[in-house]
């Protein structure tokens, strides 16, 4: 079974990661879906509840919009509380030993500005040095992001683009959920 912890701010007005959460939901697995915004309105994460949560699943999916280049302050606010020492690491921390850590987010400027000379001067495999680490930190498989550029309707793609390009992560991600 797949726990999916939702780290949008605001799911409701999302287009992008809205579709993917109803591409999983329409599928065939067993999912949970953790909405932190929605559970934690506060940020003040209950701990026990989430790592409750993360013992009762093999695959872990982390979904949320790429904010300034790292993860939205919500899902920060997660790891920081949720993967704790002797939970999550330390010596008798291994409760997510061998887990399945799969990161999965949408990043709203094209592809081609993220190279070395481009606006955002890194390429976003870059931005997510801090999540594989985590992954070997707390024991668990990392498997490489699951992503897409251009969600911004801001930046000239329609809401029709967006959503197609959203279905196909949705779809790409039951396929790496169905094959573990």
């Amino acid at each position: 079974m797949t726990l999916l912890i939702l780290g949008h701010p605001d799911i409701e007005k999302s287009m992008a990661n809205k579709a993917i959460i109803e591409e999983l939901e329409n599928s065939s697995l067993e999912i949970e879906i953790r909405n932190l915004s929605a559970l934690y309105p506060d940020f003040n994460i209950n701990a026990k509840a989430e790592q409750e949560a993360l013992l009762k699943h093999q695959n872990i999916v982390f979904q949320y919009p790429l904010y300034w280049y790292n993860m939205p302050a919500i899902l920060k606010q997660w790891f920081d509380v949720v993967l704790t020492h002797q939970f999550a690491y330390g010596s008798k921390g291994d409760k997510l030993k061998g887990k399945t850590f799969i990161p999965s987010f949408t990043v709203g400027a094209p592809e081609n500005e993220y190279h070395a000379l481009g606006e955002h001067h890194f390429r976003i495999y870059e931005f997510c040095k801090n999540l594989e680490q985590t992954a070997y930190y707390t024991q668990m498989n990392y498997v490489e992001p699951v992503y897409f550029h251009g969600t911004s309707v801001n930046a000239g793609y329609t809401e029709d683009d967006v959503k197609t390009k959203a279905r196909a992560q949705g779809k790409k991600l039951v396929e790496i959920l169905s094959s573990i």
